[in-house]
């Protein structure tokens, strides 16, 4: 006799297609706990980071491209997408290979990734490094400790010069050390948020516009642009509100500042936090300074305003960290609607 005992059905949460989509499935839990553990303990010294697994890979990979493709532009094409897609697969993976442990390993490795991926107190730090010997009189000092933190060359920095080079860092850092990473998590779960990082980290390190990277890092350069478009934009809805919880006033200027200046850069994106930033300061940014041993005069920002002066710098972390929360909580209410 045929039985009519109905087979059990499987658990959606068990379908294949759903264990796929858990590795992008990032809750305002882990959004929060990776917050959280970036504002506690930064980078800390004593633990392995991802990025540095990165740049060495990176310097690893270079002389392998060029030596096996002949056009630089090609090269440094399918170098950097290669470097992506590695980077993206490995986190996919370990984030996947967790979840088939059981739900709790797979949102502790996500927490951690995306950790790495934020580096509030890291720019926090950094630019506090650069304060605290300013307002001693330290240039020499000072100007050592900018140096870790931009490109420009520092050796002849006096002290406005200093200061405008560390506030112009923690604004525009504040999209790719936060929010760039942030959104790509929010899209493409923890394997997003290190692919942002791997990008950011090409772009850092080859996406320079000399004889050595100019058709290398091209891609990397544009890549790194095409990534942060959005979230740079983003950054004004964020930091004008940010502003504005310090004072309405500045928070009116920031975005005006940001609507009107935010193109007065050579970077596609970086002008638009910098322009909030400087008006919610009221500083003045950009200016001619020495890259590589040539001069770039960079489009000024915020011209109406003066220089920043040392406790500018204290403020701009203020800011940075502010607008960083209003981004988390924003970001914790889409990740609640999205899943």
């Amino acid at each position: 006799m045929k039985s009519t005992r109905p087979w059990p059905k499987a658990s959606k949460e068990h379908w294949p297609g759903n264990k796929v989509k858990m590795v992008f499935h990032v809750t305002w839990q882990i959004l929060t706990a990776a917050f959280i553990l970036d504002l506690l303990a930064g980078d800390p010294g004593w633990l392995p980071h991802p990025i540095i697994g990165m740049g060495r890979a990176i310097s690893f990979f270079e002389p392998v491209f060029r030596k096996n493709i002949e056009n630089p532009l090609k090269a440094g094409l399918f170098f950097a997408f290669f470097l992506i897609a590695a980077t993206f697969g490995l986190a996919w993976a370990a984030v996947f290979v967790a979840g088939q442990i059981h739900p709790v390993a797979s949102a502790i490795v996500q927490t951690i990734l995306i950790f790495y991926s934020f580096s509030t107190k890291s720019l926090y730090r950094a630019a506090m490094d650069v304060f605290n010997p300013l307002v001693q009189g330290d240039l020499a000092r000072a100007r050592i400790k900018v140096g870790y933190i931009v490109g420009r060359q520092t050796k002849y920095l006096d002290g406005p010069g200093i200061t405008r080079a560390a506030c112009e860092t923690v604004a525009e850092n504040f999209v790719d050390g936060f929010l760039s990473p942030l959104c790509f998590a929010l899209v493409l779960g923890a394997p997003g948020a290190m692919m942002y990082k791997m990008i950011n980290t090409l772009d850092s390190m080859v996406g320079y516009k000399n004889d050595a990277y100019i058709l290398f890092g091209r891609a990397a350069a544009r890549i790194d642009d095409v990534a942060n478009y959005i979230p740079a934009r983003l950054s004004i809805l964020v930091i004008a509100p940010a502003a504005a919880a310090l004072s309405p006033f500045r928070g009116r200027r920031a975005l005006f500042t940001a609507l009107t200046q935010g193109r007065n850069h050579k970077s596609p994106n970086s002008g638009f936090p910098e322009a909030a930033f400087a008006g919610a300061l009221g500083v003045r940014f950009g200016g001619p300074n020495i890259y590589h041993g040539k001069l770039v005069d960079k489009p000024c920002i915020g011209g109406e305003f003066n220089d920043p002066r040392p406790f500018h710098i204290e403020r701009s972390c203020e800011l940075m960290i502010l607008s960083s929360l209003i981004s988390m909580v924003l970001g914790c209410l889409v990740a609640g609607s999205l899943f």
